[in-house]
């Protein structure tokens, strides 16, 4: 019976690159490995996806393939015999992933490691954000028992070699295949993967040699923070293990809206009412921003909408890159009631509206503006 297409096996294209193969046969390994499946013909489908990668997986056996096919007498498909590798990538790096093992490289359980990186959402309010503030939080975090100085024993009792494993946290365990014997590495079941054996564990972690504790850190949180941004703080996250630095601390940041600000990066953006009179004829008005109050010149015949843009008064840029803008937007707001006089006159006005503009006289706005302010 003439063999598959190798490419076909694998269910790759013939343009797959290396890790697409890699991928591959990960997959179809671990779903026709004897072992795992029982069913008949597993185990021939097994050999057959391991012939194919241990040649494609070799770029000269597999331009050899690609150019001659099956009938190559020298390319030597004689499969991996005992456990070897194409390119350094072997039985047991594959089944040592899939069962267990976590790859072919030991990691010392007893080697320095850092610790791990903490989050904190802080809420803040809008002013805080925009000018920053100096405050103190307290995180919760784990770090080295004081009772046993991390080393999870009772004072004065010492901390064990694992004999399982000799210290190294993990076992190997062999296993007989049709292609040869696998090993696949598995953590240490006597000493859960640290290596080591406390014949008396200490009385406050309990052998952990941790424990968590509340810790009050002092916070910059730098003028012009966005909501959704975050501060690291170097160093004020979980301690390192065995000796290892410390991890680090990301604050991420919750801004509060405002009752009247809005703000779109540096930028402040503030809606302000105004009656007609005002608009038409023009006004001071005295408006708010995040650094007090100014005062902005409304001229005559301003429409509704008008967007009036007050230079250097939004937000520092939290990364020193200036200064925003206050866009100050106005709009006019009808009255829901008004005395009669109001009536007559907004009547009057609008039986001269179909005049030309130079025909309403200064006096008839006048008249108006006195009128509404109850003059």
């Amino acid at each position: 019976m003439s063999k598959r297409d190798y490419y076909e096996a694998l269910g790759v294209p013939k343009t797959a690159s290396k890790e697409e193969i890699r991928k591959a046969y990960r997959k179809l390994s671990k779903q026709f490995h004897p072992d795992l499946n029982k069913e008949a013909g597993a185990e021939d489908k097994f050999k057959e996806i391991t012939e194919a990668f241990e040649v494609l997986n070799d770029e000269n056996k597999r331009a050899q393939y690609d150019q001659y096919g099956h009938a190559d007498p020298n390319q030597g498909f004689g499969g991996f015999g005992g456990g070897g590798s194409a390119d350094g990538f072997g039985f047991e790096d594959i089944f040592s992933t899939f069962f267990g093992g976590g790859g072919g490289r030991r990691r010392d359980p007893n080697a320095p490691r850092k610790g791990d990186d903490l989050q904190y959402t802080m809420t803040i309010d809008f002013m805080e954000a925009v000018f920053g503030k100096e405050t103190e939080i307290e995180v919760p975090r784990e770090e080295e028992c004081d009772t046993c100085d991390g080393s999870g024993a009772k004072k004065g009792t010492p901390v064990n070699t694992c004999t399982n494993c000799g210290g190294s946290g993990q076992i190997s365990v062999t296993q007989n295949t049709p292609l040869g014997q696998m090993v696949n590495r598995r953590t240490c079941p006597q000493c859960q993967g640290t290596g080591k054996i406390i014949p008396e564990k200490c009385s406050t972690c309990h052998g952990a040699g941790r424990v968590t504790k509340r810790k009050k850190i002092k916070v910059t949180i730098p003028a012009g923070v966005d909501n959704g941004q975050q501060l690291r703080v170097n160093g004020q996250g979980e301690a390192g293990v065995n000796g290892g630095p410390s991890g680090d601390l990301y604050i991420v940041f919750r801004v509060k809206d405002h009752e009247r600000f809005i703000r779109e990066e540096d930028d402040i953006y503030l809606e302000v009412p105004m009656t007609f009179p005002q608009m038409a004829l023009g006004d001071e008005l005295e408006v708010p921003t995040v650094h007090g109050n100014v005062k902005l010149k409304i001229p005559a015949g301003t429409q509704t909408g008008t967007n009036f843009r007050l230079r250097g008064k939004g937000i520092k840029n939290v990364h020193g890159h200036g200064t925003g803008d206050q866009h100050v937007i106005v709009k006019v707001i009808t009255p829901k009631k008004m005395t009669e006089k109001q009536k007559e006159l907004l009547r009057e006005f609008a039986s001269i509206e179909g005049n030309s503009p130079d025909e309403y006289s200064s006096t008839f706005f006048d008249k108006i503006k006195r009128t509404i302010k109850g003059d």
